[in-house]
């Protein structure tokens, strides 16, 4: 379980009386049971976390009409403290998320309560018995193992979190009324949400990874504390930057926060496009902590590219029947292209061939400039495992693991499709990281509203969960060349269940944690630098068995780097069938 400094220490008079746990800068959720009968002056609430902070003042501002008796529903109460917590509030998890099994286990859940004896507090371990609600109010927990802490005196209000992200799922309630039995009841956030309506906009939606909801956190936590939310205007600005075209406006008063213009990205917008206004929001976020201190706005000078030489290799079908090959190399320097060598080849001869033509190609470049190998490919070929390729006769060391290695779509070779990306890759010229936009198994987006998606001035990087070959996807494939997206980024053995419609895509899923991992790889290299950043994982994973990007297929198309207008048309001027 993550440190967190939101849990609460609720105390009556100066006594303990339980836990509760931060929801908003200034109100506390506890059990009304737990604050019953106190005097309004008595209760202060005390973050144990933060050793040495006072406590704070509080006050009952809101329950749930608890009846007083032990089975009696609403055991609620909302407490509003004297002045602002001096911690970030907790993180609540979607609704559901406390009884959703991984790997066909259940989730384990922590609670941190403070029973006799431990004024500072401790843990326990439980899970979820079953997901039905006893009497529309509660969920009932058992302890995760035989032997484990009981729920006591002492945890009554406490948050109920999962175990691996530290999320909020529920409130602990009530321990089981038979001695040294280890259960007990918690009230879920959905419940607590009926009783507090204010809930509901802090309970995120299921549309955002707890990657994406997490890292979005850290960030406003980051900033807040480096004083940048004094400024209402921005906080708007920035959601307004970060929206989608069907995304709802900045409430009329505004936020009164950052974190409330957080919760809102995070708790109002969902559907296909809700994770790509997150991705926004958190850029925003950070480019705000990033910029200099006099303006607390984010940079506007673009980095500069590197300076790229390609090498085009282009493979097309021949004409002269299947067993043969049409090849074409060409160098770029210096503002030209330098035509090195075209010829029909048989298919065993093929990398050989090209072999020798990319080291011919090599005496074109300015010696010690960016190299850059790129492969032209007809779109049935797009798949080729060009990069495993070995890069010399004497040398099997895979193309891919020697430079920077990109395949093309030939049919994206056309004048019109070279006016859309170039204007594409003007405007990610500024972009400090590749934004990923995830092509799952377990349920795709619908084509059309993919290309919507992909036509937005934002969109960057394409990661797909499947190789291009598998029929619940292809269509999606397909829309993403022609949309055109810059990038687009997948591994060759994809997810198994591709294929069919088995696969959910959820925890376990081979195209999940590729795209996972490409995530946490990419999001904060600048999309000119990808080549040489999936060099470096081709090394690591040809020195590695198991690795992710064993058959990482980067499709990278900047024309820019292609100064010769005439770039995608063949250099031969015969008919390939000769």
């Amino acid at each position: 379980m993550n440190s967190a400094e939101w849990h609460a220490r609720i105390e009556c008079g100066g006594r303990v009386a339980g836990a509760g746990f931060l929801v908003t800068p200034r109100k506390v959720l506890t059990c009304a049971h737990v604050v019953d009968g106190a005097a309004p002056d008595a209760l202060t609430v005390t973050f144990t976390e933060l050793p040495g902070a006072p406590a704070v003042p509080a006050r009952v501002v809101a329950d749930g009409g608890w009846g007083g008796g032990a089975t009696d529903l609403g055991d609620l109460a909302v407490l509003e403290l004297a002045r602002e917590a001096p911690a970030a509030p907790a993180a609540l998890a979607p609704e559901g998320a406390a009884h959703a099994h991984r790997a066909d286990r259940p989730r384990k859940l922590v609670v941190y309560g403070f029973p006799v004896g431990f004024d500072e507090g401790t843990l326990a371990e439980y899970r979820v018995t079953a997901s039905q609600l006893i009497s529309r109010e509660w969920i009932q927990l058992e302890a995760w193992q035989a032997g484990g802490r009981p729920l006591e005196p002492g945890f009554s209000g406490a948050a109920v979190t999962l175990a691996d992200t530290g999320e909020v799922v529920g409130m602990v309630t009530a321990a089981s009324r038979d001695r040294g039995a280890h259960h007990g009841r918690m009230m879920p956030t959905d419940v607590m949400a009926r009783y507090w309506p204010a809930l509901e906009g802090l309970v995120p939606t299921a549309d955002h990874r707890t990657a994406d909801r997490a890292r979005l956190r850290a960030l406003v936590e980051r900033a807040v504390r480096a004083g940048l939310d004094d400024d209402p205007r921005r906080r708007v600005r920035l959601y307004e930057a970060a929206r989608g075209p069907l995304d709802p406006d900045a409430p009329d008063e505004g936020f009164d926060s950052l974190w409330s213009a957080a919760l809102f990205v995070l708790c109002e917008i969902d559907g296909d496009d809700a994770a790509a206004t997150v991705a926004r929001f958190t850029g925003r976020v950070e480019a705000v902590l990033h910029a200099p201190a006099e303006s607390a706005e984010p940079p506007v000078e673009a980095p500069v590219p590197p300076d790229w030489s390609p090498i085009l290799v282009d493979l097309r079908h021949s004409g002269a029947g299947d067993g043969h090959v049409r090849v074409e190399v060409s160098a770029y320097s210096g503002g030209r292209r330098h035509p090195v060598g075209s010829d029909t080849v048989p298919q065993a001869g093929v990398r050989a061939y090209v072999q020798d033509r990319i080291e011919a190609a090599f005496r074109y470049l300015t010696p010690g400039c960016d190299e850059l190998l790129a492969f032209a490919l007809p779109r049935d070929w797009i798949d080729l495992p060009v990069d495993r390729w070995a890069s010399a006769p004497d040398d099997d060391t895979p193309l891919g693991c020697v430079y920077p290695l990109v395949v093309t779509d030939q049919t994206r070779r056309r004048a019109s499709v070279r006016h859309q990306l170039t204007r594409a890759w003007n405007r990610l010229d500024s972009a400090s990281g590749a934004r990923l936009h995830r092509v799952e198994c377990g349920g795709p987006e619908e084509p059309r509203r993919l290309r919507m998606r992909l036509r937005q001035d934002d969109a960057c990087l394409a990661g797909f969960a499947t190789a291009p070959a598998a029929s619940r996807t292809r269509p999606h494939f397909d829309t993403t060349l022609n949309a055109p997206a810059p990038i687009v980024v997948w591994s060759r053995e994809g997810c198994d269940s591709g294929q069919d419609e088995s696969c959910v895509g959820g925890d376990g899923c081979p195209g999940k944690s590729f795209l996972d991992e490409l995530d946490s790889c990419v999001s904060g290299v600048p999309p000119a630098e990808l080549p040489r950043r999936v060099l470096a994982l081709r090394e690591e994973a040809d020195a590695e068995d198991g690795h992710w990007a064993h058959d990482i297929q980067l499709l990278w198309d900047d024309p820019r780097v292609f100064t010769d207008p005439h770039a995608g048309a063949p250099a031969h001027t015969r008919s390939p069938v000769t």
